[in-house]
Order: structure tokens, then C-alpha cells, then sequence
């Protein structure tokens, strides 16, 4: 979304940004000036006074287009069509654990209840695309793919002093890191990385010399991690320095990216990392398989399987030049398959489809 509203011609579209709850610290990385932010502090659980004040605010500003994502805000095109929003978009970029494969029955009934409310649907995967259709009943007509962008000039390989961000002893030559970066939420499953690295150390106790592990981010299984590390006596090989601010120097001193998700729509961060010539590891879940061309650009791993993972880990050990070789042909992965300007294109494309189709003007 960020990168939307950096990127959409500002003589087309404005844009507000609503949040449920409040507005986090991404709004820094939002460089237009023109952009209205609005906070519904909705409590924990249903709360009919946020539709309320959602309906009164759409009211008042009359958007042409009503863009919600995922389902935690999917209610919001009830509110939006109460309120005579013109054009209502909703966008799916991947499932949390409480319904990771789309199957609970209370959700896919409210999806399809709300299906016809909704003028046109964004997927942001092959794989999201064709439950929507398959499994909510979604027509073809009103499905829109459009893959995720990354910023190939902002995401880019390290020209000089790569391990800066790192602690001091992450740093030496023979020195493999692999990291991960994001919420450590239950579906983020950082904790599943971590057993990977343990049970590899273990296996070879050659490489508690070697092998160092960042996990980067906040969230519940940051706790989870540090007691896997200390049972282990892995504390001192891996750095958990929470959310930090400075991601794309983070990932250019990573020698392995690994994203061991339960799943995922399209990873930015996958992304992100293969624009900066980092190698990739990921579970084989979701959108993961789309992104990453398994032993070419990085591995797909079994989502669970730890001697799997701690096999591919130890890999980058052996063959020293395999990171190299990997990252290379990420980054021209990124910049050939994934470009920023695409995915801007495939917003707006249907962004004008449903203005036209709706009769919206500009207001």
C-alpha cells in the first residue's frame, strides 16, 4: 500500500488511509503530503460503533472507490455499500492461522454473502486467485491478478561494508548469517526457522563456529525463539533485536533469506530480499512457489519438516560459492519478473475498470 500511494499519479487519485485500529509507523514511509489519515480505534472483538463511525465518514467524503484487504476488514464493504460508496474493491494478500487454508466454514460463508457487494477482487497470487473462484465463487470476470512490486533501486545488492547492521561477531569472513525478517506471529513461524538452525548446529557441531541467525521483528514468538535458542546453548549465535527501521541494510548482510511461514500470499520480503542478491529459502506454502524457482533462486522446503530445513541450511556451508551463485540469479529474477511500475500499472487498470464500470467520477 505504501508503495501505492508513493507511486499512483497524484493528478488521478487521492487517497485516505482507514485504519481499524490505529496507524501504525508505516505512514513515515508515505512520502505524499496529500494523504488523510483516519483511526476507528476499534476495541478487541465486533464493535457496531466502528461501522457507524466508518458509515458517517464515508458519508461525509464520498469516495469514488472503497478498497478493502483481507478479511479482517471484509465487513467494511457492508458498511461501504450502506453508505453509496460507487465503487467497492476488495484485495486478498494471504491467510492468518486461524484459517490458513480458506476452509473454515463461518468465514467462506461470509465471503460468499459478501461476494456481491464487490465490484471487482485483487489476488495477489496464482494460488489466491483460484480459491477465490473455486472455492468463494468469485467470477472470472470480476478476479483480477496482479503480483506484488519491489523497489529494485531501495532493495538492492551491497556495494561496501554489507555487515555494518550486525553485531561485531556476525561479521567475520567465514561467517554465514541467515535471517528472517518480519511479525513473529503464529503464521510468520519464525519458531520452525529456529528449530531448523538448532537441529543443523547439532547435527554438526562444526558450524556453531560458521552459522549465526537474526530474527528480526516483534510479536509473540520472539520469547518462543529465545527459549529454543537457550535450551540449545544457540543463544550467543543469534541476534533478536526486534523491529528495527532499517530492513533493506538488514537484508544485504544476510547470506541466506529463509521465510518458513505456515503461508503467504506474495512475500514482500521474498521479494525484497531477492532484489538485494540474497538467496532465498522458503516453506513451500501459498504464493512462496510462485516466487522463488526452487535451486535456482533459493529452496522450497516441506512447511514443518526440520531435517529438511537444516539440510538446505547446511548446504550454503558447504559449497561457499551456492550463495553467490543463488543470489545472482534472484536479483535478476527481481528486477525481470517483479518490477515496481507492473504492479502500479495493475492497480490502476483496476482502479479505472471499476470507475467506468460504475459511472464514478473523479471528485
Amino acid at each position: 500500500m505504501v508503495n501505492l500511494l508513493n507511486r499512483l499519479p497524484r493528478d488521478r487519485y487521492r487517497h485516505a488511509v482507514i485504519a481499524l485500529t490505529r496507524i501504525s509507523d508505516f505512514r513515515e514511509r508515505v512520502e505524499r503530503d496529500d494523504v488523510e489519515w483516519v483511526e476507528l480505534r476499534q476495541p478487541k472483538g465486533n464493535d457496531f460503533g466502528t461501522h457507524r463511525t466508518l458509515y458517517r465518514w464515508l458519508r461525509n467524503r464520498r469516495p469514488a472507490i472503497l478498497h478493502t484487504r483481507n478479511l479482517a476488514t471484509l465487513e467494511g464493504q457492508i458498511t461501504g455499500r450502506l453508505a453509496g460508496v460507487p465503487g467497492r474493491i476488495h484485495g486478498e494478500h494471504g491467510r492468518d492461522v486461524h484459517d490458513l487454508h480458506g476452509t473454515t466454514r463461518r468465514y467462506r460463508w461470509f465471503r460468499k454473502l459478501v461476494n456481491p457487494m464487490i465490484h471487482r477482487h485483487i489476488a495477489v497470487s496464482v494460488d489466491l486467485t483460484r480459491w477465490l473462484e473455486r472455492d468463494i465463487g468469485v467470477p472470472a470476470s470480476r478476479l483480477i491478478h496482479i503480483m506484488n512490486g519491489v523497489d529494485t533501486v531501495r532493495f538492492a545488492p551491497p556495494s561496501a561494508n554489507a555487515r555494518a547492521p550486525l553485531p561485531p561477531d556476525f561479521a567475520d569472513d567465514d561467517i554465514r548469517v541467515i535471517g528472517t525478517v518480519g511479525r513473529m506471529q503464529e503464521v510468520k513461524a519464525q519458531t520452525f526457522l529456529t528449530r531448523g538452525f538448532v537441529r543443523m548446529i547439532e547435527r554438526r557441531p562444526d558450524l556453531r563456529r560458521k552459522a549465526r541467525l537474526v530474527l528480526v521483528g516483534d510479536g509473540p514468538l520472539k520469547a518462543d525463539c529465545e527459549r529454543l535458542l537457550d535450551a540449545a546453548d544457540a543463544r550467543a549465535l543469534a541476534w533478536l533485536p526486534g523491529t528495527r527501521g532499517d530492513i533493506p541494510d538488514i537484508l544485504r548482510a544476510l547470506d541466506v533469506f529463509v521465510l518458513p511461514s505456515l503461508n503467504e500470499g506474495i512475500s514482500n520480503t521474498i521479494l525484497e530480499a531477492m532484489a538485494t542478491g540474497c538467496p532465498v529459502v522458503a516453506t513451500a506454502v501459498g504464493g512462496n512457489v510462485e516466487l522463488v524457482d526452487d535451486g535456482r533462486t533459493g529452496f522450497l522446503t516441506p512447511s514443518g519438516d526440520v531435517d529438511a530445513l537444516a539440510d538446505v541450511l547446511a548446504r550454503f556451508f558447504d559449497d561457499p560459492g551456492l550463495g553467490a551463485r543463488l543470489g545472482g540469479e534472484a536479483r535478476l529474477r527481481a528486477t525481470q519478473r517483479f518490477s515496481m511500475d507492473a504492479m502500479v500499472r495493475g492497480y490502476m487498470d483496476a482502479y479505472d475498470a471499476v470507475l467506468a464500470s460504475t459511472g464514478a467520477g473523479p471528485q
